[in-house]
């Protein structure tokens, strides 16, 4: 038996169970990544000869399928909000992007400096590959299937899913900041960095996703002649279509291809709100990303067990534990002080800053373009464990928070019907 063989086998079981499982595990405090997991937990501790899932080793191919499996996500998220985009419909998501998003980055390189004592530069990559939440790992508190109703989506859901989708790029300025310091030694010329890297990249991400959602809407629904008309072929595929087109576009103007992809399918949505087509996109990207997620938490499952983890210190994990439990709800709390959303709401948006594949891309791509001063394994120990934590910490609590806050807004439309 060869090992492609093998792989093969186990490939097609994990697409199998990810058919199968989201019904199974629907309504229990029991994740489907959770479960996938730790089945790569089980399948690299037993002798069967597979791959070493080590991320330094293969850095480019996991940097390459991670980016393939976030910009897919972003797709999934964008194609199913159904708030119209506003300054009030989003004060909460303006929030946590614009306070808690910077605030998480500075609470974990200031941990990383103290209690690690790496320099500014790793220190500040940690931060700026950890801050973002993950618009993959979080389908149990993300917005579920397009719905005609804009007022559908409760204050959580949207705001975890809006947050997920904007800021998976918007990480991206820290990560080029970090990678500066960690080349020029500490000659960062902030008016360049404030120019190109916030300001362009992020204007040019917003605007060509923008005019490319504009343009696939009037394709997909309103081209003449009907042929062209693609919505009426229920053509899910077509949705990998846009985002492969707006990505790769917006990565040639060199801006941040995430920030076009979720801004692609917020717009192709609006184009027409209530058509059916949207749910058929939504539907096969849901599916392909179910599939990406399987693969890559099942070596990340093979990572912890495998050896991964190794250079992990009580330090290192101390750091993880306290973005986890300390640093993101803080933030997050803070951010959204006096906003829209209720006490509640406001704790269980704070509690989920779920951390996942985004992360590991992020560090896969700032390791290809410098060193930092600390050892590779060590950066992949303190950024897998942490992921690996909320994998485990939020797939347990995901489901029975959201239900019991459910209940509760269902009992007071209930009383306020009365």
């Amino acid at each position: 038996m060869s090992t492609l063989d093998l792989v093969l086998a186990l490939g097609g079981a994990a697409a199998l169970l990810a058919a199968i499982l989201p019904e199974v595990l629907a309504g229990r405090p029991l994740s489907l990544p959770l479960v996938y997991l730790l089945g790569g937990v089980l399948l690299f501790a037993l002798p069967l000869g597979l791959p070493d899932p080590d991320p330094i080793a293969h850095r480019t191919a996991l940097e390459h399928v991670t980016e393939l499996c976030v910009v897919i996500s972003l797709m999934g998220a964008g194609l199913a909000i159904n708030r119209r985009s506003g300054a009030r419909g989003w004060a909460t998501t303006w929030r946590l992007l614009g306070l808690a998003m910077p605030l998480t980055v500075a609470g974990v390189a200031a941990a990383a400096v103290l209690l690690l004592g790496w320099p500014i530069a790793a220190a500040l990559l940690l931060g700026a590959v950890l801050a973002p939440t993950d618009p993959v790992l979080a389908s149990d508190v993300h917005v579920g299937e397009p719905v005609d109703a804009e007022n559908a989506d409760d204050e959580v859901r949207f705001a975890l899913t809006s947050e997920a989708g904007l800021n998976d790029g918007l990480a991206f300025p820290f990560v080029y900041v970090a990678i500066a310091l960690a080349t020029a030694g500490g000659a960062v010329w902030l008016g360049e960095w404030a120019l190109t890297d916030v300001l362009y990249r992020t204007a040019a991400g917003l605007v060509l996703g923008l005019l490319i959602g504009r343009l696939l809407g009037r394709l997909f629904f309103r081209a003449r002649p009907d042929g062209l008309r693609l919505s009426e072929r229920r053509d899910g595929f077509v949705a990998l279509a846009a985002t492969f087109l707006a990505y790769g576009v917006t990565e040639l103007a060199h801006g941040y291809g995430f920030v076009a992809v979720f801004v692609t399918a917020c717009t192709i949505r609006r184009a027409e709100h209530g058509h059916g087509y949207n749910n058929v996109l939504h539907g096969f990207v849901e599916q392909v990303e179910r599939l990406f997620t399987a693969w890559l938490l099942l070596l990340l499952g093979g990572f912890a067990v495998t050896g991964g983890l190794a250079a992990l210190t009580w330090r290192g994990a101390a750091v993880g534990l306290l973005l986890l439990l300390v640093i993101r709800p803080l933030t997050g709390w803070l951010a959204q002080w006096r906003g829209p959303a209720g006490p509640r709401e406001r704790l269980v948006i704070s509690f989920f800053g779920i951390r996942g594949i985004g992360s590991l891309f992020y560090l896969a791509y700032a390791l290809g373009q410098a060193g930092f001063g600390v050892p590779a394994d060590e950066l992949w120990a303190v950024a897998g464990f942490t992921v690996l934590a909320s994998v485990v910490l939020h797939g347990v609590t995901a489901t029975p928070v959201m239900n019991h806050l459910d209940a509760l807004r269902d009992r007071m439309t209930a009383a306020r019907q009365d």
